[in-house]
């Protein structure tokens, strides 16, 4: 079948257009699974249907757990492995103290100066929504892929995805689907965040780096504050919490973390050149200027960030317990048990106990190949949509629900077509999530080229 390839898709957006009525809908999601309001998340569903009839007529949806979706898209040819696009549908939820200081209400979908705004832009309703733009603009123009096409919403992924992605991957690998390449959220189109480069790069997640959860916890007597011991409990956690900063894990630039250098140096200037090309003399260098800025220093090393801590309850009571939880990300060279190992050695405290929470922790990935037949057609897509932009594998600093597939197929890559300069970084969980029109545009175009590109790979 020859494809008629669609160059540039045209859409001619209003202040009421489906990504700004997606984000009204409060798909929030909370480590409480009682607080979760399931009425939201059926709402957009009912949203979904309406806004896409040709999705809704041409492809079978099943539903997860009720709340996560599986669209099928059936190709012409069997022989061929289905692909998965992936997104998802839950958000975080919004500080109400900082609901006056985002620009317009958060799930407003506020369409101003260019630009979308509401919490889910960014991370990552954008993606279902331009995802089945594609698809439903394909059903239009008559296109049939050869390749069947899956598209996976979960509906949990912002607290680990365990009812989510987790079991939609087990209906598949129960009915033996096997995947020809996996692409979820992940990397993105930056700029001017990679020392030594000027131009814009799309990173492609090869590997994301594991994921823990650690608590440390003293229990002492208590008393009256007026009489305190050398160290009060809080006092001897605030010690501990110290040793873990001050001691971080070892500098590792190697793996998928490296590879994205060896794509990036050879378009860098002379200087940053000759160092990345030659890491082995140039490592302190590099680590010096990759320390500048938290996404190139995260890439080094397995990371702690302390993010929960409490202790007493009166100014004049001396606390008999406190508590701390420090998250981990951790480098693919490494491991739960190593990380658990190391927080223990620097700690080196019997006062302090230390243990894992229950709430989610994973290893790191598995490194994808970039190299393979579906990489190449990835990087192919995003220089056919986005000129100028230069494409690398990436190591991905977070946890994504792509890890849950990782029985269904080796090639699991995480790249959504969302351009974020240096600022757009704190909009994501953060205040004033926006993407511009011109960027959604782009995305839509993005997963048109994509689905096209697909069949005749």
């Amino acid at each position: 079948m020859k494809i008629k390839q669609v160059k540039q898709f045209q859409f001619d957006i209003s202040s009421d257009n489906n990504l700004s009525k997606a984000i009204r809908f409060k798909t929030i999601t909370s480590q409480d699974e009682k607080q979760i309001d399931s009425l939201e998340f059926f709402k957009f569903h009912d949203f979904l249907s309406k806004a896409y009839p040709l999705v809704h007529e041409h492809l079978r949806l099943g539903k997860i757990n009720g709340l996560s979706l599986l669209y099928k898209w059936d190709g012409t040819n069997k022989n061929l492995n289905p692909i998965l696009l992936m997104s998802h549908q839950d958000v975080v939820p919004v500080e109400p103290s900082n609901f006056r200081k985002w620009d317009f209400e958060p799930f407003s979908g506020k369409e101003y100066n260019g630009f979308i705004y509401g919490r889910g832009t960014l991370d990552v309703k954008s993606g279902i929504i331009s995802q089945l733009e594609a698809v439903e603009f394909l059903l239009k123009c008559g296109f049939k892929p050869q390749r069947t096409i899956y598209l996976a919403y979960g509906h949990d992924e912002e607290i680990g995805g365990q009812n989510g992605a987790k079991q939609i991957a087990c209906f598949l690998s129960k009915h033996n689907v096997k995947i020809d390449f996996v692409l979820d959220e992940g990397g993105s189109i930056v700029s001017e965040s990679i020392p030594g480069l000027s131009k814009p790069v799309a990173l492609v997640g090869i590997a994301e780096k594991g994921y823990i959860s650690l608590k440390l916890s003293v229990s002492e007597k208590g008393g009256h504050s007026s009489m305190p011991p050398k160290q009060t409990c809080i006092g001897v956690l605030s010690a501990g919490l110290a040793k873990i900063e001050s001691n971080p894990f070892p500098n590792k630039l190697d793996g998928a973390g490296s590879l994205m250098f060896d794509y990036l140096a050879p378009e860098m200037g002379f200087k940053a050149r000759l160092a990345f090309g030659n890491r082995w003399l140039f490592a302190p260098f590099i680590e010096n200027k990759l320390n500048e800025n938290n996404a190139t220093r995260a890439l080094l090393h397995t990371t702690s960030a302390t993010t929960i801590i409490s202790g007493g309850n009166k100014e004049n009571v001396l606390p008999t317990k406190a508590m701390a939880i420090v998250n981990f990300r951790i480098l693919p060279s490494e491991s739960i048990s190593s990380v658990q190992k190391y927080v223990s050695d620097v700690v080196n405290d019997k006062r302090i106990k230390i243990s894992q929470i229950n709430h989610f922790s994973d290893e790191s990935s598995l490194v994808s190949n970039p190299n393979s037949k579906s990489f190449r057609l990835i990087q192919r897509t995003i220089a056919s949509v986005f000129d100028g932009v230069l494409v690398a594998p990436y190591l991905v600093l977070g946890s994504t629900d792509a890890r849950h597939y990782r029985k269904l197929t080796k090639n699991i890559y995480r790249f959504v077509p969302l351009r974020l300069a240096k600022n757009d970084l704190s909009r994501i969980h953060g205040m004033n999530e926006r993407i511009s029109i011109k960027n959604y545009h782009e995305s839509i175009n993005f997963y048109i080229h994509l689905i096209q590109n697909s069949a005749k790979q």
